[in-house]
């Protein structure tokens, strides 16, 4: 198949990029680098032994979109993961997310259906289940008691989406919730280089292992968990990838799209995350006790049943492997992409 990716220079873009590579798939890339970097695709193309056809500019251009459609008429399927995504930022700067993730998306099903591509899948979140009624969550749970505008945004396009596709007799999405991302690739060549300060747990932490960054502040030590600290479902990035390899060929096969979570069944706490991060690297990771941050849930992890009955998909990597390879990651690229 020939498959657009949008956001494909990014970290989970780029990791789903080289596992459809390796599964023959043919592969363009749409990126604006707003939090990536091009040298993230030459190290895949390396890895692949294959090439990546890159356009880079924005979804809301929808001439550039535009262009792409007519240069590929073959594009059979989207895998759509261009967005905004730090949670803290959303809530200072909402309009922007907005714009970006909600117009973008809008942009694309636009282009989309004027060219006939019918695969979507669509890089969801659990965020749109808010803080979870019961644990693990699957795909039943009530969505939208969405506590911060990133998850709403996931929540409006997934709305959005499934309402195009009643209107569209042949386009089928699939929605796939997922949980936190976390690791590298096993060869340390590809990982996760947030621009700034990371917002995320783990790149945060293993900045702090390497000097970069002074201390990881702990949001939250009152939560109702175990050790007072908030709780998620921590998720392999390959696992990730290989999760959206299966989903487009699904598509490929069925006449109708679907909604399934992406986790491990397993949540795990901030405290354990850091106990498990100084296990596997031998790094102490200096950290303080902070009040809790706006948009945060306490706990949450998925039911990923429904991905395994799907797709076949189960997710195989422990935490500490997860961590060992985000480490190795760190290590070999101490600078992220900048010196690449």
């Amino acid at each position: 198949m020939k498959i657009l990716v949008t956001g494909g220079a990014g970290y989970i873009g780029s990791h789903t990029v080289l596992a459809l590579l390796e599964r023959g798939h043919e592969v363009v890339v749409l990126d604006n680098f707003s939090n990536s970097s091009p040298e993230s695709l030459r190290r895949v193309e390396s890895l692949a032994g294959k090439p990546v056809e890159l356009f880079r500019g924005d979804l809301l251009d929808q001439d550039l979109l535009g262009q792409i459609f007519r240069a590929h008429d073959e594009l059979q399927s989207v895998i759509h993961f261009a967005a905004l995504k730090a949670v803290g930022e959303s809530t200072k700067e909402p309009l922007k997310y907005y714009r970006n993730n909600v117009a973008g998306s809008i942009a694309l099903l636009e282009e989309m259906s004027r060219a006939g591509t019918e695969g979507l899948v669509f890089s969801s979140s659990c965020t749109v289940y808010g803080e979870p009624e019961k644990v693990p969550v699957n795909e039943s749970h009530p969505t939208g008691k969405v506590s911060n505008p990133y998850g709403r945004t996931k929540h409006v396009m997934e709305r959005v989406i499934l309402d195009f596709a009643t209107a569209s007799p042949g386009f089928k999405p699939a929605i796939l919730r997922y949980f936190n991302p976390v690791g590298a690739h096993p060869s340390g060549r590809i990982g996760e280089d947030p621009k700034g300060t990371p917002d995320n747990l783990v790149p945060y932490v293993c900045q702090v292992a390497t000097g970069r960054l002074e201390k990881l502040k702990v949001f939250g030590t009152d939560y109702p968990t175990p050790d007072g600290t908030a709780v998620r479902d921590y998720l392999h990035v390959m696992d990730l990838a290989d999760a959206h390899v299966r989903a487009v060929e699904k598509l490929e096969q069925s006449e109708t799209g679907f909604t399934c979570n992406l986790g491990t069944g397993r949540g795990s706490s901030v405290m354990e995350v850091i106990d498990a991060f100084e296990r596997v690297s031998g790094q102490r990771i200096d950290h303080e006790l902070v009040g809790r941050r706006e948009g945060d849930v306490s706990a949450t992890w998925a039911d990923p049943s429904l991905a395994r009955e799907l797709l076949g998909w189960e997710a195989k990597f422990s935490l500490d492997e997860m961590l060992a390879d985000a480490w190795r990651w760190q290590q070999d690229n101490p600078s992220g992409y900048e010196n690449g």
